[in-house]
């Protein structure tokens, strides 16, 4: 009897709250796990497991520096395929339009759009070995969003929609499919509202469901639409919203 062979998922913005519960989720579902982000490796990272400290806004920027992340990738692989990639590293640089800074836009742009883009184009002939899948995290700013998120909320529509236009090019080679969070209960999202709990509370509750989203959900969706069950789902956006979407607003 043939051994199953080893799954591999790459994972970016491991360290933080969704990062860590989709290392945990891919890693109890059997996969090697390689997971990159810029901050060190973590003591919670599973025994056996890969984790790169990679800056995306210079893989965007430096042809040496990618060239370099993605040796070690492919190192850490020990072989030519990858069975799934999640692209989950964001950064959120809140402003008034006529306060942005350009830099804060570009970078904006480069770890929540290019970063994606570039990992999916040069990781493609080792999904393809696999006819794996990529998972692109957006979320629910990609088609609301509020005062000041002007660069968040551009980057996530631009990455929900690059996820439709490669399932349309790259037709049945791999998989490529997104999720749309509203929000999530992250250390990021509760130190927003240190001072405010009464607003934390008031968020909770225009979400018809009663509650904001648990870390733990966004990490079971993504592994569902990297496994095998759904081979029809590619090119979606799935919202896990909770309902919010169907609301006229949302509290600022």
């Amino acid at each position: 009897m043939n051994a199953t062979p080893q799954r591999h998922v790459l994972i970016t913005g491991a360290a933080g709250g969704i990062g860590r519960a989709l290392v945990e989720a891919f890693y109890a579902d059997g996969y090697h796990v390689i997971a990159t982000d810029i901050a060190s490796r973590p003591e919670w990272l599973p025994p056996g497991q890969t984790w790169l400290v990679a800056d995306l806004a210079r893989l965007v920027r430096e042809a040496a520096y990618a060239d370099a992340f993605l040796a070690e990738v492919r190192k850490a692989l020990q072989q030519p395929s990858l069975n799934a990639l999640v692209n989950n590293a964001a950064v959120q640089i809140l402003a008034d339009t006529g306060e942005l800074d350009l830099a804060d836009w570009q970078t904006t742009l480069d770890v929540n759009l290019s970063a994606p883009f570039i990992l999916v184009k040069d990781l493609l002939p080792e999904l393809e070995a696999t006819q794996g899948a990529v998972v692109n995290i957006s979320s629910i700013h990609a088609a609301q969003t509020k005062k000041r998120f002007v660069a968040y909320a551009t980057s996530k529509a631009a990455l929900s929609g690059m996820t439709r236009a490669l399932a349309v090019d790259l037709g049945d080679r791999i998989r490529i499919n997104a999720i749309e969070p509203a929000a999530i209960d992250t250390e990021m999202l509760r130190d927003g509202f240190s001072d405010n709990p009464e607003g934390l509370a008031q968020l909770e509750q225009y979400h018809p469901v009663g509650r904001i989203g648990q870390q733990e959900e966004v990490a079971r969706l993504a592994l569902i639409l990297c496994g095998d069950s759904l081979p029809f789902a590619n090119g979606s956006c799935v919202a896990l919203d909770g309902g919010i979407r169907g609301r006229l607003h949302d509290p600022d």
